[in-house]
């Protein structure tokens, strides 16, 4: 008898499981199917997973193809399972292939191919079903975020459109997904869509997206002018959609946590922000080669805005923009200065110049220092007058973080309005302001 194992968590059970469920048991006699524990779930990073262990399970009992249902509860339990149970197949969704080439010691191991539309769940629960994102543009990010969504319980990524269908198609086939030919077919297959295109056209596929009744989530920066992004979350407002501006920072723990210390008066009043963001990338990057749209601060300064905006608010007084510039007239590295009504500021990006990159918070009692990668924020450090006392926080960060706004903009769709606060719909408008204000400054025209 040739046995085979599968696990999951299998929440919110759709079509997409039960094919899969279907393949595993096309492939020997006998299939034992692993359901994951909540905690395990949240030691692996799989976030907002909606129905409890019984349900899942019986789920799983309900498609008829499990011969036997085990708990799966902790890293390594697979090759125990599969040595306790002498498994000759241990078999997966497509979505992990090469993560389980280890076990390939001790059994075979399948990959399956995915179920790419994934249109309802097949066991409704009530209050939730399946949110279906289409991407729209497939330039380095996406596929990012294609790898991301798999960390969200609840999302399924149906396929992606590019008005360059070739580009679009040949990343469809890299990532198992369906190629949308018009924006139309894109429109009609999705509930949200996730915009990843170059920056001058967020504007327009974000208006669609909502005049289509669609949820968005797009890149930074959202728009390059204050009267759009107002118009485009009035819009959402009207359409009743939801709209998010995609700074993975805002949503991730580690953040959280920084702003909420910050403010929190162990610093005392916060005087000042210093945030710094750099890289370096390859001259004949789009970032670099863009003469309307390119440059460091255009791609790097939702980043460096983003806690400046947090820690003394959306009404700046003053702002001024300097930079170190390439051949080619765009910015290689710009500081941004702002004055506040209550401090100063520095939004320091580079794109051709490398500097430290850390984050610093000074207040009238003490600061807050995070070194770089700061936007990730895994660690920082609140030091005071006495050089000897000195606080330190960590939190985890999960992947490459795209999965933290992923699962917000879900909660926000659901019906929990209390992610709203991690990136305002004010706070979005004041960054496009900022971008206004750049580009005029630096002569490219809005």
């Amino acid at each position: 008898m040739k046995k085979v194992i599968t696990y999951g968590t299998f929440d919110l059970f759709h079509e997409g499981h039960y094919k899969l469920l279907q393949r595993a048991k096309a492939l020997g006699d006998y299939l034992i199917v692993g359901v994951t524990t909540e905690s395990y779930d949240r030691q692996r990073g799989k976030l907002n997973v909606v129905d409890d262990l019984l349900t899942r399970v019986e789920n799983v009992r309900k498609s008829g193809f499990a011969d036997e249902i085990i708990i799966e509860e902790s890293y390594g339990q697979k090759v125990s399972d599969i040595q306790k149970y002498d498994i000759d197949i241990f078999t997966v969704g497509s979505d992990w292939i090469g993560k389980f080439d280890y076990l390939r010691e001790y059994c075979e191991v399948v990959y399956l191919e995915r179920t790419k539309d994934v249109s309802s769940t097949m066991l409704r629960n009530e209050a939730f079903s399946i949110k279906r994102i289409g991407i729209i543009g497939n330039g380095r990010i996406a596929g990012r975020f294609v790898r991301e969504a798999v960390g969200v319980s609840g999302v399924n990524i149906q396929g992606v459109y590019n008005p360059h269908t070739e580009s679009a198609a040949t990343f469809a086939d890299d990532h198992d997904i369906n190629c949308f030919k018009t924006e139309e077919e894109l429109f009609e297959n999705i509930d949200i869509a996730y915009i990843a295109c170059p920056h001058q056209y967020h504007y327009e596929y974000i208006k669609k997206a909502i005049e289509a009744g669609k949820h968005v989530i797009s890149e930074k920066p959202l728009v390059l002018k204050e009267a759009q992004a107002r118009e485009l979350f009035d819009m959402a407002k009207e359409k009743q959609v939801v709209v998010i501006e995609g700074i993975k920072t805002a949503y991730c723990p580690g953040f959280i946590k920084l702003i909420d210390v910050a403010r929190s008066g162990i610093i005392g009043n916060i005087k000042y922000v210093d945030a710094c963001f750099t890289k370096l990338e390859k001259t004949d990057s789009r970032e670099l080669t863009d003469l309307q749209y390119g440059g460091s601060f255009i791609e790097l300064g939702s980043y460096c805005l983003l806690p400046i905006i947090k820690l003394l608010g959306i009404e700046y007084e003053d702002i001024s923009f300097d930079s170190i510039r390439g051949e080619n007239g765009l910015d290689l590295f710009t500081k941004c200065s702002m004055k506040f009504p209550r401090g100063l500021a520095t939004a320091t990006c580079g794109l051709g110049v490398k500097s430290e990159g850390r984050l610093l918070i000074a207040g009238t009692l003490g600061y807050i220092v995070v070194d770089a990668p700061w936007w990730k924020t895994t660690y920082f450090e609140v030091h005071f007058e006495n050089a000897e006392h000195v606080e330190k926080y960590s939190e985890s960060y999960l992947g490459d973080g795209l999965r933290y706004e992923i699962a917000d903009t879900l909660n926000q769709i659901n019906g929990n309005s209390t992610s709203e606060f991690k990136l305002t719909r004010k706070e979005s408008i004041t960054m496009a302001s900022v971008m206004e204000k750049f580009l005029i400054h630096e002569n490219r025209g809005v």
